[in-house]
């Protein structure tokens, strides 16, 4: 079985897309020492994950599979969108996701209930050896609320509720999560890709 690398130190990630894309053979980046750490300087999902993925599938020499994801707040013209894991700048040093959330609380404040609307955006990219290239989006519509809710997840969850819930996405399980979450719906969607990918380049 051919060893996809997910660009990432994060484990849990590494779990998540392991649950999401069962049967494959996925490995995070702690598994690759020297690899390099890329920075996201595009300007949209798409070609940050590219991005990741191309770095990585060449300096390992494996298919690579890479996602920038964040959320797009309505009120605040689709920010942080991008800028997400950073929105607090140099005021998160500490604990940057807390930052962030709260910011973002902040600047919207004093946004009415019905206009707190934002969506979870993630874009999944796999990249194969010798220039097979792939990119799907996931997205899930919710809305804002203002005070977080849940210890599960992490980043924005605890103040995301999805639109036909009334939890947030802290307060789901994993597996609930998965199944309707803006990660979960473009890994799958990319799971149905990689095996016609990997068998286009010689690899499955």
């Amino acid at each position: 079985m051919t060893r996809i690398v997910l660009a990432t130190h994060n484990q849990g990630k590494v779990r998540e897309l392991r649950r999401i894309l069962g049967g494959l053979d996925i490995a995070g980046l702690d598994e690759f020492p020297g690899a390099p750490d890329v920075p996201e300087t595009e300007l949209t999902f798409e070609g940050n994950a590219l991005l990741k993925a191309r770095a990585i599938s060449a300096f390992t020499g494996l298919p690579a599979v890479a996602d920038d994801s964040g959320l797009c707040v309505d009120a605040l013209n689709g920010m942080p969108g991008v800028l997400s894991a950073r929105w607090s700048g140099r005021f998160g040093a500490g604990d940057r996701d807390a930052a962030n959330l709260r910011l973002v609380l902040d600047q919207i404040a004093d946004v009415a209930d019905g206009r707190r609307g934002g969506s979870f955006v993630c874009a999944a990219a796999l990249v194969v050896p010798g220039g097979v290239e792939h990119c799907v989006e996931g997205r899930v519509h919710g809305t804002i609320i203002r005070e977080p809710r849940g210890t599960g997840g992490f980043g924005y969850d605890p103040v995301f509720v999805p639109d036909g819930e009334t939890r947030t996405t802290a307060e789901m399980t994993a597996e609930e999560k998965d199944a309707i979450s803006h990660r979960g719906r473009a890994f799958r969607a990319l799971a149905g890709i990689v095996p016609d990918a990997l068998s286009a380049a010689g690899l499955a």
